[in-house]
């Protein structure tokens, strides 16, 4: 070897330690920096005419593992996802009230047993009467403003859906553009570790927003795609579209979160034909799934509690009267029209009192014995025939009332001791609504009993649009019952209807012997839960459609339910006595008969026919409660295993590319000792040089 090969050996290796310490240095200064991937200067071995002539410097690289990267990347949306559920549903519990919280639900329902059972006692009277009523009312307020808190939480939920999707469009602009900024470093041949310690932390976030699964590509490139396959990330530019005002707002149907093709500068294009829910997953799947599913199926356990809080207490109610009786009973609006199916067995008294008790008028009805072709007006003839003179029964707009002729006196209906009349779960008086306790405004309280041979009564035109979700609260089923010529006449065709339609590809539909509509989820399709989203039907000019009918919406009961006001205004009205008997000219009503208090004591406990199967209220709203708290404590188990994942691949992660100070230290004094090493040998190159060019004078 010349003695030129060796100082141009020597001086390759000084500037090879001078570029290394560089690098290590550049480490140590950002030991603290998130997401920082120490690097390595790059050194290979230079040859000029097959021998060795010192060494060859390259631009420093990353230290980093893709598939650790990708974990990390992986593992941060399961967290993302699981402590978005957590943080609202703790919310959720909250709303609840704590176990013996005044304020609280449980308490409140409690506070209406323990009032009934105080109206038994001997002492009772007007005061106790308007302790009962108060707390009804408290009740029923708990129960709508617990269904205010919720449809507040969904609208907090749906603003954070916006501004999710505006950070997430931040974040796949800055990947993309890190994306052309690393592929167009490599190409060239220079170091792309910090755009892409940069691009890291970008996608490191994006995946904690929504669950995501990142491929590195041999030209430098990251490209991801959503944990359902939906592609986020490749070589063009692509946006969430979302039309959200970022206030928030709860509504029946949300408009999807579609992707869209951009531009560089982020000006949305064309769509791609794919959309984002909450399979995604991330926080944002997470808010998605809030939104559209447990919010939405907590609120729906809501009105049932309300209904059957309702039906409960209205069945006490409707069961005795007033003393002295009240002048006329008007019912609630029904769907039934005076041509309708009678539908009741068993039988009930129809009595006129006087304002001291006696009895005036009276009719006991067999509903049975009216025959099988009996219509509400077949009904109504039979009333207005055994009560005669003395009162009028009318129905119109689906209302039954009943009315005293004479004044001073009063109407009563009593149910039959041995066979009491029945639709639907209801008696005659309940299931018309003559003497209820709890009203609802323009809603339906009783099953509307209809079979699937009665018409339905809608006109063409008419129609219900219906929704099918999954259990996390995606849309996988829409279809618009439309009524036209061809539609059969009866409740058994809209079934038919329904059972050809796409959402029949995930289950069967069926009427129940209360006239309620039921979806049977396939096995594949286990959990799915039916909506309605919009409903124009109105059945014979009652103003209620098809879906209230059926059951499949609640409609506006729990809304605008309320202790009846003239009741609440007047605690004596409060109907607790009960028809002794029902012979003319005897003592009907007694002034201080109580009898009836016992009934509304037992309300809660007693079993009444719920959606979702037979229970008594108090125990309904005991597992309501307790579902809820069950959900929001595994929530935060969940949150906690998947951070403690979370945090396990990043540890992984830095262990392998993190920055150690004690061993770049040690890595600088190699260095250190490698320079001086190729400063000697240069001193002695030199040497040899001095030498020979004394030789040579």
């Amino acid at each position: 070897m010349s003695l030129g090969e060796i100082l141009n050996s020597a001086l390759s290796g000084l500037g090879a330690a001078q570029a290394s310490m560089r690098t290590v240095s550049n480490n140590i200064a950002n030991v603290n920096t998130p997401g920082y991937a120490r690097e390595k200067t790059n050194l290979s071995t230079d040859t000029a005419a097959g021998r060795v002539s010192g060494v060859t410097v390259g631009e420093p690289s990353r230290v980093a593992d893709q598939f650790l990267e990708a974990t990390v990347f992986t593992r941060a949306g399961a967290a993302g996802a699981a402590e978005t559920e957590s943080v609202y549903l703790d919310r959720l519990q909250s709303f609840l009230g704590t176990t013996g919280a005044e304020a609280g639900l449980p308490s409140r329902l409690d506070a209406v047993a323990a009032s009934a059972t105080t109206m038994t006692g001997a002492a009772g009277g007007t005061q106790t009467n308007a302790a009962f009523i108060g707390d009804v009312g408290d009740a029923i307020r708990s129960v709508q403003q617990l269904a205010n808190d919720v449809s507040g939480l969904r609208s907090d939920v749906e603003g954070e859906v916006g501004d999710t999707v505006t950070r997430i469009n931040s974040l796949l602009r800055q990947v993309h553009e890190l994306n052309e900024t690393v592929s167009r470093s490599e190409g060239l041949g220079r170091s792309s570790a910090g755009a892409a310690d940069q691009r890291n932390a970008a996608v490191e976030e994006l995946g904690g927003l929504i669950g995501i699964v990142s491929r590195q590509q041999p030209d430098g490139r990251l490209t991801i795609d959503t944990t359902a396959g939906v592609q986020l990330v490749d070589r063009r530019l692509r946006q969430l579209s979302y039309p959200s005002n970022g206030a928030g707002s709860s509504q029946t149907l949300y408009p999807p979160v579609e992707l869209r093709f951009a531009d560089s500068d982020g000006t949305v294009g064309a769509a791609t034909g794919e959309r984002i829910d909450a399979a995604a997953g991330g926080k944002l799947g997470g808010l998605i799934s809030l939104r559209d599913a447990e919010l939405p199926a907590f609120s729906e356990k809501l009105n049932t509690l309300y209904d059957g809080l309702a039906r409960s207490l209205n069945a006490a109610s409707n069961a005795g009267t007033t003393s002295p009786a009240p002048a006329i009973l008007e019912g609630t609006r029904t769907p039934l029209l005076e041509t309708d199916r009678l539908g009741f067995s068993g039988a009930a008294t129809f009595a006129v009192t006087a304002r001291d008790g006696t009895v005036v008028k009276s009719v006991a009805i067999d509903f049975d014995a009216l025959g099988s072709g009996a219509t509400i007006a077949t009904a109504l003839g039979a009333i207005n025939a055994g009560l005669g003179a003395a009162a009028t029964a009318s129905f119109a707009d689906g209302k039954l009332t009943i009315a005293a002729a004479s004044s001073g006196d009063g109407v009563v209906v009593a149910q039959d001791a041995g066979a009491p009349s029945n639709r639907a779960g209801a008696g005659f008086s309940q299931f018309f609504g003559l003497n209820d306790l709890v009203r609802s405004d323009g809603a339906m309280l009783t099953p509307a009993g209809l079979k699937g041979t009665d018409p339905h009564g809608f006109t063409a035109g008419q129609g219900t649009e219906f929704a099918l979700r999954d259990t996390s609260g995606r849309m996988v089923a829409t279809y618009s019952l439309k009524i036209t010529a061809s539609t059969g006449s009866g409740f058994d065709a809209l079934v038919a209807d329904l059972n050809t339609s796409p959402m029949a590809a995930y289950g069967s539909f069926a009427l129940d012997d209360m006239g309620r509509i039921g979806f049977s989820a396939k096995p594949s399709a286990a959990g799915s839960t039916l909506s309605v989203l919009s409903d124009t039907t109105d059945r014979g000019g009652t103003g209620i459609g098809l879906a209230t009918i059926t059951g499949l919406s609640g409609g506006n009961a729990l809304a605008t339910g309320e202790v009846r006001r003239d009741i609440a205004s007047n605690p004596d009205g409060l109907p607790l006595a009960r028809l002794q008997t029902a012979t003319i000219g005897q003592k009907g009503l007694g002034s201080g008969d109580r009898r009836g208090a016992a009934a509304f004591a037992d309300a809660l406990g007693a079993k009444v026919d719920l959606a979702s199967g037979v229970t008594s209220i108090s125990r309904f709203a005991n597992a309501l409660l307790g579902d809820t708290g069950t959900a929001a404590a595994r929530a935060q188990d969940r949150t906690i295993e998947a951070t403690a994942r979370r945090d396990d691949a990043i540890a992984r992660r830095d262990n392998y590319s993190g920055v150690s100070i004690d061993e770049e230290l040690s890595q600088m004094v190699v260095l250190q000792n490698s320079y001086a090493a190729s400063a000697r040998v240069m001193s002695a190159a030199t040497a040899m040089y001095d030498t020979l060019l004394q030789l040579g004078r």
